[in-house]
């Protein structure tokens, strides 16, 4: 039985790592995190626990990381620390300081998962798992802000090149500054091969029209919803291709997928994603789609 390949946005998720916030999240001191007015952390790990029955009822195996108490608030956000490639995992390096103790947990779980690690970044590179896209099966786009950089994009093509997968980069705006979360991710969500949710004020033009150039259909996600949500109602998770998660109260970009054909579910985050900036493609890292 295969135990791990992920290199499309939208295939459908067979195996996920996760890890469920518990102590950490409860002693979190939310100036130090930059999290929002309304993080609520015992209402935070309610909401996370109807979203992992969401991905559940996908028929996705969850592997586990435990909270244990390490004071690690955002590892929740597994999607960050690595990335998985049909040949292994990637162990990334955080942007946010707090973060930089994450990659090691990945690294335990997969080695407890049975997933080989192709290499780590080291140094000054820096990338994010929220500022990279699959392109295609062989390309990945990252964009270079305050989380992730091109010393990052470098030593990710060392590692991956030799397995016919190309990085390439874009450079993203300022936007609320350095302490905010301005992802790639928080401009794009893939939904289908040749479909995505994109907010594009915020895109760089080349990205874009490389975007049009592959063949890609965009839909733009409404503008009022985007900056009410911090750009969290962008965050959409396929679970496979044309059927979601996003958080709940955004109903114009709910009927925009649901218009493309999407099927779309729902969950409350106002607590756990709004609050604590990051959404349910954060929330998840896909060790097995196909």
């Amino acid at each position: 039985m295969k135990l791990f390949g992920s290199q499309s946005m939208v295939a459908p998720i067979q195996r996920v790592l996760m890890r469920r916030p518990g102590a950490s999240l409860l002693a979190a001191d939310a100036k130090e995190w930059h999290y929002g007015t309304m993080f609520d952390a015992p209402k935070a790990i309610e909401q996370y626990d109807a979203f992992a029955k969401i991905v559940a009822q996908s028929g996705a195996e969850i592997s586990w990381i435990e909270d244990d108490n390490d004071g690690l608030c955002d590892a929740m956000f597994t999607q960050d620390a690595s990335l998985v490639t049909d040949h292994g995992a990637v162990l990334l390096n955080m942007g946010k300081a707090l973060r930089v103790p994450e990659p090691n947990l990945h690294r335990q779980a997969y080695q407890a998962a049975g997933v080989p690690i192709l290499g780590e970044l080291t140094g000054s590179a820096m990338i994010e798992g929220g500022d990279f896209i699959w392109l295609n099966k062989n390309t990945i786009v990252v964009g270079c802000g305050f989380r992730s950089n091109r010393e990052g994009i470098d030593q990710l093509n060392k590692i991956l090149n030799p397995f016919s997968i190309n990085v390439i980069g874009f450079d993203l705006p300022v936007w609320h500054g350095a302490e905010a979360c301005l992802h790639l991710m928080s401009m794009i969500s893939p939904l289908d091969e040749k479909l995505a949710l994109i907010y594009s004020p915020l895109m760089p033009t080349a990205f874009y029209n490389l975007l049009l150039e592959e063949g890609y259909t965009l839909l733009d996600a409404p503008a009022e919803e985007y900056l009410a949500s911090g750009g969290l109602n962008l965050n959409v998770l396929p679970v496979k291709p044309k059927e979601c998660v996003m958080i709940d109260g955004f109903p114009l970009t709910k009927v925009m997928m649901q218009s493309a054909g999407c099927k779309v579910h729902v969950f409350e985050g106002d607590a756990l994603c709004i609050a604590c900036e990051g959404g349910p493609t954060c929330l998840t890292n896909p060790i097995l789609r196909g």
